[in-house]
């Protein structure tokens, strides 16, 4: 069982990046999915869920409108996505993906499965 996230990097201030994370191992169909981060020296905090069954997503306030969760659960495949726009300085961070089968909670501790981290660096 592996989540692999990827699509890290060094983006400009204002600037888009795109995040992957793909499921293997076995089927999260019935897993809520998330994005987690942890900048350093603090914890780590919830960014975006989305729901299995409806689909509905969660995001945290800092990031409302401006970053967007999606999955793809394609046959032999779960994929969730987030696409963050107008980058902030405050959003370098460390992201990482995380399935549940509590639902889209913001709490660390309701996922059972977490990716490795990928590293999104904000410049100003």
């Amino acid at each position: 069982v592996q989540l692999q996230a990827s699509g890290g990097g060094l983006v400009q201030a204002g600037g888009s990046m795109r995040l992957s994370c793909a499921a293997s191992g076995r089927t999260f169909s019935s897993y809520s999915m998330s994005w987690f981060r942890q900048a350093p020296g603090k914890e780590r905090e919830f960014v975006a869920g989305v729901t299995w069954g409806t689909g509905a997503t969660v995001y945290a306030d800092s990031v409302k409108g401006r970053f967007l969760i999606s999955r793809d659960n394609a046959k032999n495949a779960d994929t969730v996505y987030l696409q963050m726009n107008s980058l902030k300085p405050e959003d370098t961070a460390v992201y990482y993906c995380a399935a549940s089968i509590l639902g889209a909670r913001a709490t660390p501790g309701a996922y059972q499965h977490w990716g490795q981290g990928t590293l999104v660096t904000v410049s100003s």
